[in-house]
């Protein structure tokens, strides 16, 4: 990182990126991975420097087998202090699973309840109305503080669905005060297909901001269009400090059956690349962003297959001269 740049106004000092390669990621790759490599992935994740990462679902394992294995993963990770494991719940009956975890001392810190701001999307992704998922994520939420793991309260389709269109902004601001009447700690902003832009999320945060100027607000976007990076870079310009990305930009829909509405990649926005490119303008991330390349070329050799890193490519930013490199097959000619 150049050492005299410093962030621009607006600009937090430092942020919080939660890593989900291992949830919101896996969940709609159709390779299962095996449990002790999800293990070893969350480790190596945890070892780079987050300090908050999703590490498992607790979603019907008959619509979501990837993760069948989701109290073996809680139970084989390693636990550092400070970082924060934070799970997808669904239901009630995921919380039922999550309750006896906790009582075994393998839970988590934090879960996840998301309900869609276009309620079409709800009824299709949930099969829950409005009232319906409200209802059952008050009581869940109920049963979380009781048990000291906080919430995070995301409301998906923020700007915009993939089979209602625009979504109008009352919509959204529904969810959101919702999620905070019932104490939700953050309210994470799902940009679930990848259909917003610059300058779209600086007017909708600048609305929210104004109806909800105590909430804190986590940009969760998905790089279906290739914006995951400048979507997340317009959110921190507007002082937002919590952030969501994937190792690869792997992630999206999930492998439920359900008929695909989106051609594009369904990824979330890249770790490796928004990691290095906010270093590289003085946010600090707490991330060792050589032991994150690592991560992420590991990732690729666990699913199989080449994903969307610019940065494991091509590297960090060299600011320093190094040494030129030596033609191919150099060192073995005589002197």
């Amino acid at each position: 990182m150049a050492s005299v740049i410093r962030p621009r106004a607006g600009l937090a000092e430092a942020v919080v990126v939660c890593e989900c390669w291992a949830r919101d990621g896996l969940q709609s790759m159709p390779v299962l991975v095996p449990t002790a490599q999800k293990i070893e992935m969350i480790d190596r994740i945890t070892a780079a420097g987050f300090k908050k990462l999703e590490v498992t679902s607790f979603s019907n394992p008959k619509l979501l087998p990837q993760f069948a294995d989701a109290a073996e993963v809680l139970r084989g990770i390693q636990r550092r202090p400070g970082v924060s494991h934070v799970v997808l719940m669904p239901n009630e009956r995921g919380f039922d699973r999550l309750e006896a975890c906790q009582g075994e001392g393998h839970g988590a810190e934090e879960i996840i309840l998301m309900i869609s701001s276009s309620e079409r999307h709800n009824l299709l992704n949930f099969r829950m109305s409005h009232p319906e998922a409200m209802a059952e994520h008050a009581r869940i939420m109920r049963r979380s503080h009781a048990l000291g793991i906080k919430v995070i309260g995301c409301a998906g389709t923020v700007y915009g669905c993939p089979v209602a269109g625009d979504v109008p902004y009352r919509d959204v601001a529904k969810v959101v005060r919702f999620y905070l009447e019932e104490g939700a700690q953050t309210i994470m902003l799902g940009d679930t297909t990848g259909m917003a832009n610059p300058l779209q999320v600086r007017r909708r945060l600048a609305e929210l901001r104004a109806d909800f100027p105590r909430a804190e607000f986590i940009a969760h976007f998905h790089d279906t269009r290739g914006t995951g990076v400048v979507n997340t870079i317009a959110a921190l310009e507007e002082g937002v400090r919590y952030v969501d990305t994937s190792l690869g930009a792997i992630g999206g829909q999930p492998a439920t059956g359900a008929a695909k509405y989106s051609a594009g990649f369904t990824g979330n926005a890249c770790t490796e690349d928004l990691v290095a490119l906010l270093e590289e303008m003085g946010v600090r991330t707490g991330v060792d962003v050589q032991a994150m390349i690592d991560a992420g070329a590991r990732a690729e050799e666990v699913l199989g297959q080449r994903l969307r890193s610019n940065v494991v490519r091509a590297g960090p930013v060299i600011h320093a001269e190094s040494s030129p490199a030596k033609e191919p097959g150099a060192a073995a000619r005589p002197a």
